[in-house]
């Protein structure tokens, strides 16, 4: 370790009991993907309450260019370091999935639940969010001295990380390393995760009366059944291995037909193809692909006619992984130590938004803030666990020796 990793900086304690307010606070308001409007409002009057400028505090207009669109961009809050260093980014996502609609967030135990047991939480992420606009409040109210920092709340996180996709990277004022909060452990370090290709699966037949002629028809329930067992029996659905190469594949929606008496023409499939090797992704969506144009050839009417398909394949989000020595890890990985805990490093085979920030060029590893069960009626907040990810988020907010 260098002089400059030894030397340490002053240490500031968070308002923890502040923070956790905040985060039941934020936990109530409703705000799913393309609906972020009101918890933003939230978080822009906070930061003014604690002085920040209106100059400082901006919305950008990724939500006119994100394929829901939605009534709030990505907001940033953007302030002049009290030291020269490096500009740090903290960030998280405002949204939240549908279960957590009408959350009503109560402490009990050291987790915080909703008190409505039909619905989720959402920790994930207002926990994150939390942590981020404590840390920014922490600096604003008491002045904490700072090297010039970032902080980004982003939307439409959980329908495809594209708020973080089309950010405006004007507003953030080019950050060199960055932190994001969202998931479990606040000790373990994300530095990498997948990539992922959504894919729409048009399957075309011909309709013919399923009782009085069906040899005439050709069924696209049939055409997709065969290019599914296909994809199943080849290896390429579900788990993926092939040699040393791995991936996931899934065929997630399937939507069509109205009518037993009727041979169906149309069906609408969705997929998504994984991999942390991008020519490998490109493989399993290739394979997919034939699959559904073989099985085309195969199903004929009587005929001899035979149905269409057309695949469209579009990239949600490319891998990434951080190099071993990578300043942003090291300095987390130090933050960590201070409150005398060992670091985790992890790979994660699902998309957070450091997919794209990392694709933007802005070096990012994303730590957890005490997230339970996300995505289900039973999620909770451990208590504990997020305020230590308060006090690793100060330290890296106020930190300036990389």
């Amino acid at each position: 370790m260098t002089a400059a990793e030894v030397e340490t900086t002053a240490v500031y304690e968070p308002d923890t009991e502040r923070a956790v307010d905040l985060a039941m606070k934020l936990m109530a308001i409703p705000g799913g993907s393309g609906n972020e409007a009101e918890v933003a409002s939230f978080i822009e009057q906070r930061l003014r309450e604690a002085g920040a400028p209106a100059s400082a505090i901006r919305r950008d207009a990724a939500h006119r260019r994100t394929p829901l669109r939605g009534n709030s961009g990505n907001l940033v809050l953007r302030l002049p370091g009290t030291r020269r260093a490096p500009r740090r980014m903290l960030s998280a996502h405002l949204d939240t999935v549908p279960t957590c609609l009408g959350a009503r967030p109560v402490l009990r135990g050291g987790r915080i639940r909703s008190a409505d047991a039909s619905t989720g939480l959402g920790g994930d992420d207002r926990a994150g969010v939390a942590v981020v606009l404590s840390s920014a409040l922490e600096i604003l109210t008491r002045g904490l001295p700072h090297p010039p920092l970032t902080f980004c709340w982003f939307v439409q996180e959980e329908v495809g990380l594209h708020g973080s996709r089309q950010v405006g990277k004007g507003l953030l004022g080019k950050p060199q390393l960055a932190f994001n909060w969202d998931g479990g452990s606040p000790y373990k370090l994300t530095v990498g995760a997948t990539g992922c290709y959504r894919l729409t699966i048009e399957v075309e037949g011909i309709a013919a009366h399923a009782g009085v002629a069906p040899e005439s028809g050709v069924s696209a329930i049939a055409v997709a059944s065969l290019a599914i067992a296909d994809l199943e029996q080849g290896g390429w659905h579900g788990q993926i291995r092939k040699g040393r190469k791995t991936g996931t594949s899934n065929i997630g929606s399937i939507h069509g037909g109205g009518a037993t008496n009727v041979i169906t023409d149309r069906l609408s499939i969705r997929a998504e193809a994984r991999s942390h090797d991008p020519a490998f992704r490109r493989r399993i969506v290739r394979e997919i692909e034939r699959a559904f144009s073989r099985a085309a050839r195969r199903v004929r009417s009587a005929s001899g006619a035979r149905g269409r398909v057309r695949v469209e394949s579009t990239l949600e989000y490319e891998s990434y992984r951080l190099p071993k020595r990578e300043p942003c890890v090291l300095i987390a990985e130090r933050a960590i130590r201070s409150l005398g805990q060992e670091p985790e490093r992890a790979v994660a085979n699902g998309g957070i938004d450091a997919n794209w920030t990392n694709r933007h060029g802005i070096p990012t590893v994303s730590l957890g803030c005490g997230q339970i069960a996300p995505h289900t009626v039973e999620e909770a907040l451990d208590v504990g666990r997020f305020c230590e990810a308060c006090r690793i988020a100060l330290r890296l907010a106020t930190e300036t020796e990389a």
